[in-house]
């Protein structure tokens, strides 16, 4: 059985490569920046008290992305948050290939038009070197989570790694695949 390529990934493949390469004049398609991985992220503080809040994060986020997280634990004691060393403190993963491409689909085309009083995302959240942080306030607005099925609503960091070598190639390989910046 053949799977079709997901709709981003051919966008890409189609129209983006073409219209960087225009655009920064690179002369050979290898040049031209891709999405590379992107880092999904919950912080949990509230684990230390909920001993269901991690699994909880972990299904809501196995839901979202369609691939197990990692749990992220206490690398040491801080006693000004009551945290021991091996404590449960968020959970991760990591997306890359065609689950990258589908997730960032989802993300772009359902999920951010869904957040309430949604004027575009910031368009000074990259690093220097072309990558995008995107904080997202509720897990909520992706339509695989069933609003009666959650516990708390949660917070996410979406880190968006590129190819780019300068913001300004971030974010027009960003804005041409569809991310809808603020103006």
């Amino acid at each position: 059985m053949v799977t079709a390529a997901p709709s981003l990934k051919q966008k890409y493949r189609d129209e983006v490569v073409a219209a960087l390469k225009r655009d920064f004049n690179y002369a050979n398609p290898m040049q031209v920046p891709t999405i590379t991985k992107v880092a999904v992220n919950i912080g949990l503080g509230e684990a230390l008290t909920n001993g269901r809040a991690v699994d909880s994060a972990v299904s809501d986020l196995q839901i979202i992305t369609g691939q197990k997280p990692m749990v992220n634990r206490a690398k040491k004691a801080i006693s000004n948050f009551k945290l021991r060393e091996n404590n449960p403190i968020g959970v991760s993963l990591t997306l890359r290939g065609d689950r990258m491409w589908e997730f960032l689909d989802r993300l772009v085309n359902l999920a951010l038009p869904r957040t309430r009083d949604f004027h575009g995302v910031s368009n000074k959240a990259f690093d220097g070197r072309g990558n995008y942080s995107l904080g997202l306030p509720e897990q909520i607005i992706f339509p695989e989570i069933s609003f009666d099925q959650v516990e708390r609503v949660r917070g996410m960091q979406i880190n968006i790694i590129t190819s780019a070598r300068t913001d300004e190639e971030g974010k027009r390989l960003l804005e041409l695949l569809g991310m809808p910046f603020a103006k």
